[in-house]
């Protein structure tokens, strides 16, 4: 597509960070060329020479600056936010400001203040801005919601999402482990601990799929591992806009869980599970019919689940895949704003969505700490 990335974080000893680059380089869709990878300047410059960027910067002003000064074709055409919690909000305002598209990385910000302040500079700048929930790109989460919204399950009565882990089921941020470290600490990491990291993501998941909103919030939060200051358990009880009823757990206290998120769609004509960990497969329940398994790579699907696939059937598509196919459509969303073409579609997540993630965050705190059974949402 020629378009040219510029990334903050995601340097040494960053897992994610490397992720995004990956998922890029999986269709060429940008191409990376400026990057501010660390808050300590020499770890950033250190970073930026090992991956060979055309212009290294040791902060992201010092980007921000480098880049406004280049010519307007020689710049970056988005940037990339792959930094703890607590910087998402300045950079993303920052670029968003001067006119760059932005893909962050989940929850959006700490509050909503600042989410609603970067939907209204989105609109004001009319640029693009990504949110990387990236379980929406699986072909078969795309093909869930498709299926929903053509009614194959009817009204939808019931949806049971959870994100079970286990890998801070003791203090693993005293030993160093840097990602457990920024993630259970509250100045970088915000109200809340597995249900921002993880928990986020289950609210997307659920609304990518059902379309439904949720009316109402019943929360418990639970922090097992002694010293701890964010909840590492969450459990919550929901309501739907149509009168549905759900459940969310999010948990990364469960010993034996890797990366576990499923979620159970139930309506009154059918029922679809889908695993993340199986991700290929999305079984379909329906009222008085044989369990039938619908499988990636297959003619059968919908366009939206064909055109996120990339090789045929039996060949498995997993994780790098999906965040492929969230930055395919911001590319896809960036190359219309540069022909002048109105954005109408959108298949990623948008600062939007990232804006319903945050008020999702912040009302399971408010209901954890209420004596109210139910919390309005």
């Amino acid at each position: 597509m020629g378009l040219k990335y510029g990334m903050i974080g995601g340097g040494k000893d960053a897992f994610i960070g490397g992720v995004h680059r990956k998922a890029i380089a999986l269709d060429s869709t940008a191409e990376l060329v400026a990057g501010a990878f660390s808050s300590n300047p020499e770890k950033a410059l250190a970073s930026g020479k090992e991956l060979g960027v055309k212009r290294n910067y040791p902060t992201w002003e010092a980007m921000l600056e480098g880049e406004l000064a280049l010519p307007e074709d020689e710049r970056i055409d988005f940037v990339v936010i792959v930094t703890p919690n607590h910087m998402h909000y300045p950079t993303a305002k920052a670029f968003a400001e001067a006119g760059f598209n932005v893909v962050s990385d989940k929850p959006l910000v700490h509050t909503s203040e600042q989410a609603e302040d970067l939907v209204r500079i989105v609109k004001e700048k009319g640029v693009v801005f990504g949110v990387t929930y990236n379980y929406t790109g699986y072909p078969m989460v795309r093909q869930a919601r498709e299926m929903v919204r053509r009614g194959d399950l009817g009204k939808i009565r019931k949806v049971i999402v959870e994100y079970n882990q286990g890998w801070l089921a003791t203090r693993l941020e005293e030993t160093g482990a840097k990602q457990a470290d920024w993630r259970t600490d509250p100045k970088r990491s915000g109200i809340a601990g597995a249900m921002g990291d993880i928990g986020s993501h289950a609210e997307n998941l659920m609304s990518t799929i059902t379309g439904l909103h949720i009316s109402h919030i019943c929360a418990d939060l639970t922090t097992f591992v002694e010293g701890r200051q964010l909840d590492d358990d969450g459990n919550v009880l929901l309501k739907f806009d149509n009168s549905g009823k759900g459940v969310l757990i999010a948990s990364q206290i469960e010993i034996g869980m890797e990366n576990d998120l499923r979620i159970r769609v139930f309506g009154e004509k059918g029922t679809l599970v889908w695993h993340q960990e199986d991700p290929n497969y999305l079984e379909f329940h329906k009222l008085g019919e044989p369990m039938q398994i619908l499988k990636r790579g297959n003619d059968y699907l919908c366009d939206a689940a064909k055109k996120a696939t990339r090789i045929p059937s039996g060949h498995p598509e997993a994780f790098l895949e999906a965040f492929a196919n969230i930055y395919r459509g911001v590319a896809e969303a960036i190359e219309a704003r540069k022909a002048g073409q109105p954005l109408t579609e959108f298949e990623f997540p948008t600062v939007e969505d990232g804006t319903i993630g945050v008020r999702f965050i912040e009302k399971v705190v408010e209901s954890s700490q209420s004596d109210q059974k139910w919390t309005e949402f």
